[in-house]
């Protein structure tokens, strides 16, 4: 990713895996430079290729973030069910694709099983503690979430209330929730 890409500056994305389903939370708040634009868009989503239901987060560019997922869509189409085969295929086209290494961004995904963080340098990382988060406050809802595990919240407290932190925060995310479950 470049040095002046801001990205980072504009979201939060928290996964939250507990009791046999994912919890994936993202604030509304896009922000460019210093002023915020937007205090309500999606940044999560519920994708449903050939049938298959997979939910997906996103931080970094909204455009490049819909053109990932259109290509993860594709990825799942050609391999029904294996998430994470459909997420190295297109880690590696990311990497490879002199178009999609322009692509500024970062997705997590999860079929409520798998969850899994990828990003352009051709990483697809699953994540240990049940957690992952991205973004500018990803740092902050994933260190809440994880300290949260030790109670008997469920998934999707944790993550409101994770994120709730995040916002207290970090001043690029807001408490206007998007929130997705998926089960196992």
């Amino acid at each position: 990713m470049s040095e002046d890409f801001p990205g980072w500056h504009g979201t939060t994305i928290l996964a939250v895996r507990r009791g046999g389903r994912v919890v994936v939370a993202g604030d509304g708040q896009v922000s460019l430079g210093q002023t915020v634009i937007k205090g309500s868009a999606r940044k999560v989503r519920r994708l449903r290729p050939g049938g298959y239901e997979v939910v997906a987060g996103f931080a970094g560019s909204t455009a490049d973030a819909f053109a990932l997922l259109e290509r993860l869509e594709a990825k799942l189409e050609a391999t029904p069910g294996q998430l994470q085969r459909a997420c190295v295929d297109m880690a590696k086209e990311w990497r490879t694709d002199k178009y999609l290494q322009k692509l500024e961004a970062m997705l997590i995904v999860t079929d409520g099983t798998q969850v899994y963080v990828i990003t352009g340098a051709g990483d697809v990382l699953e994540p240990e503690h049940d957690a992952a988060a991205i973004g500018s406050g990803g740092n902050f809802a994933l260190a809440a979430a994880r300290g949260l595990m030790e109670t008997d919240m469920t998934a999707e407290e944790i993550a409101r209330r994770a994120m709730a932190i995040a916002a207290d925060i970090c001043v690029y995310t807001n408490g206007n929730l998007t929130v997705e479950t998926i089960e196992a």
